[in-house]
């Protein structure tokens, strides 16, 4: 016997309904068509403005400048860049008015920085013996540039000059203002109100003061203050106004990666059987610095670029050395061509940190992911 099935039931729509065609897209179509031509003239004048510009650029970088070999009078003469300057005052630019034939002494100083910034990079080098390797390193370092020993020439602070004293300073700064930056940021969320008073104090006082005022009061104040006979290296002193002020910029870094941190992670640690110091030293801190790779990667690469404020306190940096160059006469003032090679040297400084700094977050969030 043969069962029929009934036919699926249809769905009536209401003859209007069936009448009514796709609305029409009049108003969008004048402002695609308006935007679109927009975008087009924009993109056209951008690149009319580009070929203008790179015509000149190169025009004054390349086919009008005056190379290395040549004198003054060349690049009076010449209406491009006179790269000759460069060729004939880098050593000045470079380490500024440091004798020149001990110059020997800050280009090893700068080779050894470099050299071993590079060689901290990989996370599998990190721990104490990295770090006893910068102590020696940098007291290595300021020896070196003082002399006065093993034969060395002694040279004072007020001739040093140029990149040396801007990576002396920038390590300095960072190396030492970290710590003391934990110090403070643990101290700021401590439930001790003392330690949490003075942290939040001393962070609030500097962060409410420029950096060129610390700098005025380390190089004014603070000698007025010591005990007659008593003086303290300008250097010191740059050095330490560097240091606190970082120090407060990257506590308030490090107290955001604290404050991001599970409050379960301290009580399974408590429950482990840590003590404070071990859970804020193994589980804690680790996790907190790694939340924040990128403000305190944003940091450093500020407090790098404020070593240049150093003058004001009778020291010559990267910048200030530059500076001091230009005012040969023998030579016309190429400013151009001289702050475009300054600025590449903290270029390649700068951005070769941020890569750095990208490369660490992305190797932490595989080993996350894990």
């Amino acid at each position: 016997m043969n069962t029929l099935t009934p036919p699926a039931p249809t769905l009536a729509l209401p003859a209007e309904a069936v009448a009514i065609a796709p609305p029409a897209e009049r108003s969008q179509v004048m402002s695609r068509l308006f935007g679109d031509a927009i975008s087009a003239l924009a993109t056209v004048v951008t690149l009319a403005i580009l070929v203008y510009a790179a015509k000149h650029v190169i025009d004054w970088a390349f086919i009008q400048s005056v190379w290395p070999g040549a004198d003054g009078g060349a690049c009076r003469a010449a209406g491009g860049a006179c790269w000759a300057f460069l060729g004939e005052k880098m050593r000045q630019i470079l380490f500024g008015i440091y004798p020149p034939a001990q110059q020997w002494r800050p280009a090893v100083v700068c080779v050894m920085l470099l050299a071993l910034s590079a060689g901290s990079l990989p996370p599998r080098f990190w721990g104490r013996t990295l770090g006893v390797v910068w102590i020696v390193a940098m007291v290595g370092a300021v020896l070196l540039m003082r002399g006065g020993m093993l034969g060395l020439e002694a040279v004072p602070t007020a001739s040093w000059g140029g990149l040396p004293v801007t990576l002396l300073l920038a390590v300095c700064a960072l190396g030492l203002g970290f710590p003391f930056a934990i110090v403070l940021a643990l101290g700021r969320r401590s439930e001790l109100p003392v330690a949490r008073m003075l942290s939040i104090a001393l962070i609030e006082l500097i962060r409410g003061l420029p950096l060129v005022s610390l700098l005025f009061i380390a190089s004014i104040l603070l000698p007025i203050m010591l005990p007659a006979g008593m003086s303290i290296d300008s250097l010191l002193r740059a050095g330490a106004a560097l240091t606190v002020f970082s120090a407060a910029y990257l506590a308030e870094v490090i107290r955001g990666g604290l404050q991001a941190i599970p409050q379960g992670q301290g009580e399974a640690s408590r429950a482990l059987g840590l003590t404070w110091w071990q859970m804020t030293r193994l589980v804690v801190l680790p996790q907190a610095v790694r939340a924040v790779i990128a403000p305190l990667t944003n940091t450093a690469i500020v407090m790098i670029k404020n070593t240049s404020l150093v003058l004001i306190v009778g020291l010559f940096d990267l910048l200030s050395s530059g500076r001091v160059a230009l005012t040969d006469p023998a030579w016309p003032t190429p400013y151009v061509e001289t702050y475009l090679f300054i600025a590449g040297i903290y270029f390649a400084i700068c951005f070769s940190l941020s890569r750095y700094a990208m490369w660490l977050e992305r190797k932490y969030q595989r080993t996350a992911a894990r």
